[in-house]
């Protein structure tokens, strides 16, 4: 039997593509490539369909799962599940598997950019001196890295690693996240908090969490008029955890100083308050990416969807406590 494997993932270049076709090679399957963006398209491609490999972008809904009997395999090509319908999936039989590992290092060096760039005021900088100006005050005010106090919303494997990443640099180190021990916590040098305390004490304040029902909206008006007024903000995780108006009329009133973002609630942005702002630095969903870790994510997802149509166990299978 041939198994029809669809692609569906903005990231993955004819590359990726080849070391898909050579790792589910060994279940005789032919893999097809095509940017699904709407539910219909999606119920469509799979209908012939043993296996999807798909990105954040591509929404895996409780219909595409039960009507498609022939769909073994959701292959999530990243970490976060949100756009995947997990409970249609488990009722329908399919497996779900994702990539938890592939770019820890890259999304903590670029939370940590991001925290470095606004506390240094680089983009500030850069528009002072392009526009012929040389006035350091363009920067004006800065707060010493070795007296600063980073705060982590979430301790999942990428906060984890940004917490080793920073622990020379002399911060005080606080954690949010009720569903991890206090004792874990601390053995990263790292104080467990309130979510109120992270908040009022975080002079700069990295957003790791996953997009539920129950985080959505988070980085409120309410939260932000908690944070110190020289705040800097960084989110690598999903824009769906920040309401962006209340976000960008804090930035207006002085509430926080400036923020760093990777991920919007709509990606491309057409219309977000936050696009003519120089007080916000971004970046287009990019703190996944190095070579190695788009290598290591193609062979690690097509690997697991090649084990579950072999009637294999998969190494990352998403349960329903992930």
């Amino acid at each position: 039997m041939t198994h029809r494997i669809v692609v569906s993932d903005a990231k993955a270049e004819e590359s990726d593509l080849e070391i898909h076709r050579e790792v589910l090679s060994r279940v005789d399957a032919e893999v097809v490539a095509s940017e699904l963006r709407t539910e219909e398209e999606v119920r469509e491609a799979a209908t012939d369909a043993t296996a999807l490999i798909v990105d954040t972008r591509t929404p895996v809904t409780a219909a595409v799962l039960e009507e498609n009997d022939g769909l073994q395999v959701v292959g999530r090509a990243g970490i976060g599940v949100d756009n995947v319908a997990i409970d249609a999936a488990k009722e329908a039989g399919v497996t779900v598997v994702n990539a938890p590992t592939y770019c820890l290092d890259e999304v903590a060096t670029h939370a940590l950019s991001l925290l470095l760039a606004c506390l240094r005021s680089l983009p500030s900088y850069d528009r002072e001196v392009r526009k012929g100006g040389w006035d350091w005050r363009a920067g004006e005010p800065a707060v010493r890295l070795r007296e600063a106090t980073l705060g982590l919303a979430g301790f999942g494997r990428i906060p984890r690693r940004l917490a080793t990443m920073v622990q020379g640099f002399g911060c005080e180190l606080l954690v949010h996240d009720p569903y991890i021990p206090d004792g874990e916590i601390a053995t990263y040098n790292a104080e467990s908090v309130e979510f109120d305390a992270l908040l009022e004490r975080s002079d700069l304040l990295s957003v790791h969490l996953p997009l539920t029902d129950d985080t959505e909206g988070t980085f409120d008006r309410e939260a932000f008029e908690r944070m110190p007024d020289h705040a800097i903000l960084a989110n690598t995780a999903r824009g769906g955890v920040i309401d962006e108006a209340d976000l960008a009329n804090a930035l207006e009133a002085g509430e926080i100083e400036a923020a760093g973002l990777d991920v919007l609630c709509e990606e491309p942005p057409e219309e977000s308050p936050l696009l003519e702002r120089d007080d916000v630095l971004f970046s287009p969903h990019a703190g996944w990416y190095s070579e190695s870790a788009r290598e290591d994510l193609a062979r690690e997802v097509a690997g697991d969807v090649a084990r579950v149509l072999a009637g294999e166990e998969p190494r990352n299978p998403v349960t329903d406590d992930w």
